[in-house]
């Protein structure tokens, strides 16, 4: 499972090719989208996008962890976590971009 990592600079680059934005526009409008998801999910709102899936936080409460080195037990701290869970549509997609994939090999 290899591959290029998709970045900021590529979403901007792909808004100037598909759309048409000057470079900087494009930029400027990927981060607000970043902006504004990240911002939600900072005040506890989850994010639903169509076709893609939904980002939200989950509450871990505090639990009893082990140092893997010492055996010795220590409390881990309460805390939020990012989930993702990926809609329908999405995991076709992953799923026949898979097999496609791998009947070429």
């Amino acid at each position: 499972m290899g591959g290029k990592t998709l970045t900021r600079a590529d979403l901007a680059e792909a808004v100037v090719q598909k759309v048409g934005l000057p470079r900087n526009e494009s930029q400027e409008l990927v981060e607000l989208i970043l902006r504004e998801i990240s911002g939600s999910l900072a005040t506890g709102k989850s994010v639903k996008l169509s076709s893609f899936g939904s980002f939200g936080i989950r509450k871990k409460g505090e639990r009893v962890g082990r140092n893997p080195k010492t055996g010795q037990e220590v409390p881990i701290t309460p805390r939020r976590v990012l989930v993702f869970r990926p809609s329908n549509i999405m995991k076709q997609r992953i799923n026949a971009g898979l097999f496609r994939r791998n009947a070429a090999e």
